[in-house]
């Protein structure tokens, strides 16, 4: 790992086999600094995601199986059943460092299913070595899967097109290639050339910081707009198409993504403007009612604040959302590893979810 320059092949989480620890690309300094933050143990990995150091739903789920792998190895218990007993309550304060994005559940619980069935029921060197080589087998797929995704993607894109994408998804927001902007980079890989618009994405600015960042260093057209000119800007017909990741997508097709894509998806319709969604499955919720997902609430001091100087009254309130729901029917397609999804979405990700379950492989019909 290292500033490589290039996202199309740059990781943003690895496990180091020498230290048996995590290191991950700290974001909370890009674009200024590139700096590498290493977690010996689950309090650092549970910090690293809740402050942001690590953030996007992919890159969380991978993250959250290798705290998991770090709780196996700080344990001394002799049989595999006092194990899970011990890392039982790691496991839960994991999955509670972010709630809406279902990855970080679906990364741990992927852990635990293979502890429970694969590892030997002494807890021994021999169990360490398979949990983390599963764990680090869980990051490769990640890369994988953004491939396969990203390369379906590219079909709905022609030369010569301008796309509005939001907050990031992009390599950073994944183990590596992204999701949203894996699709512009397998555009890109086509031969055909793109314009992007990246909104700011307020108040955290991945938009700006990370997605302008990671799009100019490999060499796109990249145009950053603030959040409050993405009206004027389909208004002006300026955006073909509007391309962004998801942290959530129930069964029925609702789209838990950054605050702020509800409201780029409302005005996509408006302007006859595409709008597609990027995720694996492992985003996919298959079974949870969309109105009953917890919306995670940030501390005010985001929006208060830049920079550290207050921009608004100390004593005001203020009302923080990280993520916001695009209904089913402002959105045009789903795109994941198993093909594109057109509307309705609701019998097309219960036929992923039959797949899902039985380990099938092939296109949704």
């Amino acid at each position: 790992m290292g500033d490589k320059r290039s996202f199309y092949e740059q990781r943003t989480i690895e496990w180091d086999d020498k230290s048996n620890s995590i290191m991950m690309i700290d974001q909370t300094v890009l674009p200024n600094e590139f700096r590498i933050v290493r977690c010996s143990n689950v309090s650092e990995v549970i910090d690293a995601i809740k402050t942001m150091k690590i953030r996007g739903a992919p890159a969380i789920g991978v993250a959250g199986a290798m705290g998991l792998a770090l709780s196996v190895i700080a344990s001394t218990s002799s049989t595999k059943k006092k194990l899970l007993q011990e890392i039982e309550p790691d496991a839960i304060a994991i999955k509670s460092a972010r709630p809406t994005a279902i990855n970080l559940a679906w990364g741990v619980d992927k852990t635990a299913e293979f502890i429970q069935s694969e590892l030997p029921e002494m807890n021994s060197n021999e169990s360490k070595e398979k949990i983390v080589k599963f764990v680090k087998s869980l990051a490769d797929a990640d890369v994988n899967t953004n491939r396969k995704l990203s390369d379906q993607g590219a079909k709905l894109f022609r030369n010569g097109e301008t796309v509005l994408t939001h907050c990031n998804a992009g390599s950073l927001a994944t183990v590596g290639y992204g999701t949203a902007l894996g699709v512009l980079r397998s555009v890109a890989k086509q031969g055909k050339t793109l314009k992007v618009f990246a909104a700011e994405a307020r108040p955290v600015l991945q938009g700006a910081r990370l997605t302008a960042y990671e799009l100019a260093n490999d060499g796109f057209d990249v145009t950053l707009i603030s959040d409050t000119a993405i009206g004027a800007s389909m208004q002006k017909g300026l955006i073909d198409r509007v391309v962004v990741g998801a942290d959530r997508i129930t069964k029925d097709g609702h789209v838990f993504n950054k605050v702020g894509t509800y409201q780029i998806a409302t005005l996509a319709k408006r302007h006859r403007v595409p709008f597609y969604v990027a995720a694996p499955l492992s985003t996919f919720d298959f079974d949870a009612d969309w109105k009953k997902v917890k919306i995670e609430e940030r501390s005010p001091e985001e929006i208060k604040t830049i920079g550290g100087q207050h921009t608004a009254p100390e004593s005001v309130k203020a009302f923080n959302p990280a993520f916001d729901v695009t209904p089913p029917e402002l959105v045009t397609a789903i795109i994941c590893e198993k093909g594109i999804l057109a509307r309705p979405f609701a019998p097309k990700i219960k036929r992923l979810k039959r797949k899902a379950l039985k380990g099938l492989s092939g296109p949704v019909a």
